[in-house]
């Protein structure tokens, strides 16, 4: 049904006649039904009125083609005949604020007021003339012929080409930015018929074209990927459409509304989409009709739909590992320009992550970091990745496990375990509460004084001390300098010989150890300097234990 109201009736023919295309009459009337606009667009007209514009829009498709039930709508909407008489709808009264219902002419209408509406092959047809062009002037082809079923079509064969993993979509657009400015001068064109018949209609009521796109579309390419439509997918399939008039349409812009168009490095035109919306939301309705006419002019050509994009919505994917190497840092080393290290913990996980879920590009996380020169042991630390634009997204739990030995062979360097797909939302528990969480670690500790095992016990009965660390010297490059406390909850020693003895510590998360262990300067007070009142410093660190209860863990 069209949806349209007896008081449409001087809107759609002002807008057929201006050359706008059956699609865009409807939007402009405001009808949000998305079924009317999936039923075919065209239909041939005869006019009483003489209006030899109105066929070239409306006569490429015979009317036997069309479903009876539109046929006979519109020829009740526009009226037959001379003698029409009215239709009611099923109920017998219509409801005058309603687009549910489609009404005919009032009795005793003019006969040079009605377009007449013929499925006869006799009927006097104005045929369009060779240089006459049928293109919308508000959409630009749009919802012509790009808006169908052929079109549909060579989009789903270009989505197959990519070879995504889904089972739904949406469909999105890129529309040229004079579309804004051909809008806006239908919507002059017709703003005054609807104050004269008093409707609330505002610009903002007018159906969008992207809407009206998708309602026709996106079933028709879902049905031809065999899958389900909805209004929120993971996966989105762009189609961009550029016209070459577009500069040509909005320069007059550029004088009227200078100061919102700015010349962009890395923008072809200054003419974008948001920079034309600004322009047309500051000058007046004055302004604009000095410069640009109302209803547009016809258009040299149609939109040409330039390219289909697919994109899939971030995976996240989480596990622990273990680092056993003491010269491999978690991140590519790169110092002024130049890499330091051939490798990393992030790159060695993720080349086969990528790999097997076919995403562009990453972005890694864990909980905390440790230095080049530390390892991780224990049940390792907790990471994820977020995985970009991936093409597969679903991997069985023995692919799992596949993906996650193909880690652990790929180098002796790194191990993980817990290897498994997680929700966005799962991805802040990582995260929660970072800094109430505990550590532990083993150090190797070196005394410049010769100690015995009864000079150390000590340290094992210290619980909860209190430090005060003001930013490590070697990270002040990176970090602001402030003074943070944190708090070393136990300790145990281990004596090794006169120089040397195991310290092992249980901290709160965020405590630099090797500071308190050397004391950096006074920077971090108390430290283990002052309380074995000799030089001491560091020369190996693990972390034993990351006691952060996630990802959950996923039985060997």
């Amino acid at each position: 049904m069209l949806r349209l109201k007896e008081k449409d009736k001087p809107i759609v023919q002002k807008l057929l006649s201006s050359g706008c295309c059956a699609r865009c009459v409807l939007r402009f009337c405001c009808v949000s039904v998305p079924a009317a606009y999936r039923k075919p667009p065209q239909v041939r007209l005869t006019s009483a009125l003489g209006c030899e514009r109105l066929e070239p829009f409306l006569s490429l498709t015979d009317p036997r083609s069309l479903p009876q039930e539109t046929l006979q709508e519109l020829r009740a909407f526009a009226g037959e005949t001379e003698n029409s008489e009215p239709r009611e709808s099923a109920e017998g009264t219509r409801d005058e604020e309603s687009h549910d219902a489609t009404v005919s002419d009032p009795p005793g209408a003019p006969p040079n007021k009605r377009v007449k509406l013929e499925d006869d092959d006799d009927a006097a047809v104005v045929e369009p003339k060779d240089e006459e062009q049928s293109v919308c002037v508000a959409c630009l082809g749009i919802l012509q012929e790009l808006c169908s079923s052929a079109e549909a079509v060579k989009i789903a064969e270009r989505v197959k080409t990519e070879k995504y993993e889904f089972d739904t979509l949406v469909l999105s657009m890129s529309l040229p930015a004079q579309l804004c400015v051909r809008e806006h001068s239908c919507w002059l064109h017709v703003k005054k018929e609807l104050r004269e018949k008093s409707m609330a209609a505002d610009k903002d009521d007018v159906v969008q074209v992207k809407e009206a796109f998708k309602w026709t579309m996106q079933g028709l390419v879902a049905k031809e990927l065999g899958v389900a439509v909805v209004t929120k997918s993971s996966f989105e399939v762009g189609v961009e459409f550029t016209h070459p008039e577009t500069d040509a349409d909005c320069h007059f812009l550029a004088t009227a509304c200078g100061d919102c168009f700015r010349a962009t490095k890395n923008k072809q035109s200054v003419f974008t989409r948001m920079a034309v919306v600004k322009a047309l939301e500051k000058i007046s309705d004055a302004v604009f009709l000095k410069h640009y006419s109302s209803p547009p002019a016809a258009p040299t050509s149609m939109c040409s739909s330039e390219d289909v994009q697919c994109f899939h919505a971030c995976l996240f994917i989480a596990g622990r590992y273990n680092k056993f190497s003491r010269a491999l840092p978690q991140t590519p080393w790169v110092i002024d320009g130049e890499r330091r290290m051939e490798s990393s913990v992030e790159e060695l996980i993720a080349a086969p992550v990528l790999s097997a879920f076919r995403a562009d590009g990453f972005n890694f996380s864990s909980s905390g970091r440790e230095d080049v020169d530390v390892r991780t042991l224990g049940n390792g630390r907790p990471f994820a990745m977020e995985l970009l634009n991936p093409h597969r997204t679903k991997l069985s739990k023995e692919e799992m496990k596949q993906l996650q030995e193909t880690i652990n062979n790929s180098s002796d360097k790194i191990r993980v375990r817990d290897l498994q797909i997680v929700s966005r939302e799962a991805m802040s528990r990582m995260k929660e509460g970072e800094e109430d969480k505990t550590k532990s670690y083993t150090a190797l500790v070196w005394t410049q004084k010769p100690i015995r095992s009864e000079d150390i016990a000590f340290i094992d009965d210290i619980k909860d001390l209190t430090l005060d660390q003001k930013t490590p010297l070697r990270v002040l490059h990176r970090r602001a300098l402030a003074v943070r406390q944190r708090v070393v909850h136990r300790m145990n020693t281990r004596f090794l010989d006169p120089h040397h003895f195991y310290l092992e510590l249980k901290t709160q998360a965020g405590t630099y150890i090797k500071e308190f262990v050397h004391g950096d300067f006074g920077r971090t007070k108390p430290n283990m300097c002052v309380l074995l009142d000799t030089d001491t410093d560091i020369l190996e660190l693990d972390v034993e234990s990351v006691d952060v209860d996630w990802p959950p863990s996923i039985p060997e």
